[in-house]
């Protein structure tokens, strides 16, 4: 092959991969001196000179000349008097020969093996571009657009062409698909598989929520705001507590903007999550009650070396605390840190109401723990709620149901 053609070629290909020229030269040479390490063993007493725009490529070896008897005359840097003078009849011992080695004279096989080489290693260098570029923004916002829908994931790309995937696991449950929509999310994760660079996105992960308020919220965006923590139920429910470093300030006010403007668009990305905005406090019961917020607590107990909290509410408060399918108190739970604990609370006209815990001897113990855990710790409340909210709610099979509402029952009959 012309070593013209070999140079311009690589030369194009790499500009396609957006190589920058130093690197460009830098890979052409690479591959050279390997070529001339594997023919003549070392490279050091070599030059190398490449015009990559004309496709020229110059190699020379210099070597000493010395005399046919001098023990030095097997070193890779000298050169015999006898076979200098084959060369250029005017040399004596002590000149210096600079050969000119063409590309022929290292085979057509190596020639071929060169140009492989080259087109290797930019396709090596474009990943390791793609993965450097993406590692810087893992946890930042991109958008894609689908191109293929599979079972397992949706694949998307970026305005570069290259492809990310996002998992089943990453997306938003009431997600709706078409090939040639634009999609956003966060860079979850940038790993080598199986050779070429794996881009995952993430929908679902509390980060994305996060930074769509700061694109959202100038005052996030300049650190007015900041973020403490963001809890998630993807698609369904999400709190999300912010603090001001400005008095004046009102950092609920101004993320959700003048008559929801700005978490409207927010909603609308996550598919219509509701998202309660949560002022922070250092004052414990003040934070409580509002990370279960839209209930109203009446009271509570902390005991803080377990990390639980109790809370009293009145009756019609307590489904609000829970939630549907005990999101509310399930978010509210991890956003606290704590174990949250509902109990109704009583009035007169309700004293023949019987405690839970008075059916021990009947109803086994971690049972009746599952349904306190929910905010049902009477048997009219039990009752009260309907058979398949209370199978949502809670962990219990239909049948264990069924006969928990049997004994309870009887009690009233």
């Amino acid at each position: 092959m012309d070593t013209k053609i070999l140079i311009q070629s690589f030369t194009e290909f790499a500009k396609q991969k957006n190589v920058d020229r130093p690197t460009m030269i830098r890979i052409l040479q690479d591959v050279f001196r390997a070529m001339i390490k594997k023919k003549y063993e070392n490279d050091e007493n070599f030059d190398i000179v490449i015009n990559a725009d004309k496709g020229d490529l110059e190699i020379m070896r210099f070597r000493e000349i010395v005399d046919d008897n001098s023990e030095d005359i097997w070193d890779f840097d000298k050169i015999a008097i006898s076979d200098a003078k084959k060369i250029e009849e005017d040399f004596v011992v002590g000149d210096e020969v600079a050969e000119e080695i063409k590309i022929e004279d290292f085979g057509r096989r190596a020639v071929i093996l060169a140009k492989q080489t080259l087109i290797q290693r930019v396709k090596d260098l474009e990943k390791e571009i793609i993965i450097n570029k993406y590692d810087d923004l893992i946890g930042e916002i991109i958008t894609g657009e689908i191109y293929q829908i599979l079972s397992r994931e949706v694949l998307l790309v970026d305005v570069e062409g290259n492809e990310i995937s996002l998992p089943r696991s990453e997306q938003i449950p009431k997600d709706r698909y078409r090939k040639g929509d634009s999609l956003r999310g966060i860079i979850l994760s940038v790993e080598m598989f199986r050779g070429n660079p794996k881009i995952t996105l993430s929908r679902t992960n509390p980060k994305f929520l996060e930074k769509l308020f700061e694109k959202e919220v100038p005052e996030i965006f300049d650190g007015l705001i900041t973020i403490k923590k963001v809890v998630r139920e993807p698609g369904e429910r999400a709190k999300i507590c912010v603090e001001s470093y400005d008095d004046r300030i009102d950092p609920v006010g101004a993320c959700v903007g003048m008559n929801g403007s700005r978490i409207h668009s927010i909603v609308r990305e996550l598919q219509n999550e509701n998202i309660d905005v949560i002022n922070f406090t250092t004052n414990t019961d003040l934070y409580i009650t509002r990370a279960l917020s839209p209930a109203k607590i009446t009271s509570l107990k902390i005991e803080k070396e377990n990390k639980r909290v109790s809370v009293y509410l009145k009756p019609d408060q307590v489904s609000l605390a829970i939630g549907k399918g005990g999101q509310n108190i399930k978010l509210a739970s991890k956003l606290l840190d704590l174990e949250i604990d509902v109990f109704r609370e009583l009035d007169g006209l309700q004293e023949e109401d019987v405690d839970l815990e008075e059916f021990s001897d009947e109803i086994e113990g971690w049972i009746i723990d599952e349904l306190k855990r929910i905010g049902l710790d009477t048997a009219k409340a039990v009752l009260n709620i309907e058979k398949d909210d209370l199978l949502k709610r809670s962990d219990l099979e239909e049948e264990t149901v069924d006969n928990i509402r049997a004994t309870l029952n009887k009690e009233f009959e």
